[in-house]
């Protein structure tokens, strides 16, 4: 079992922009796409159109990533809220 046991305590996770940073993310593949839809041509004669899908999709996925983050934060938030509001303990 001392394989497993951690030799260090782990950090504490990083906080920062998340939903900024989602957001740029989700920017630049969004701009890779609409630089690439161009060239379409030149890459479907290479059989590379997949370049081009997956800037769509990483754009796609980014705003999926968006919509939670926001809705990770509001809930973090309104629990902080409940939190320190006296009264009776929610269950």
């Amino acid at each position: 079992m001392a394989k497993w046991t951690p030799k260090y305590e782990a950090p504490e996770p990083l906080e920062g922009p998340v939903v900024a940073t989602i957001t740029g993310g989700t920017i630049i593949w969004f701009v890779l796409f609409l630089a690439q839809v161009p060239f379409y041509g030149w890459y479907a004669d290479r059989d590379l159109t997949w370049w081009i899908w997956t800037c769509l999709a990483g754009a796609g996925l980014g705003l999926i990533g968006i919509w939670y983050v926001r809705r990770r934060d509001a809930a973090i938030k309104r629990d902080a809220a409940r939190a320190e509001r006296p009264g009776p303990a929610a269950s």
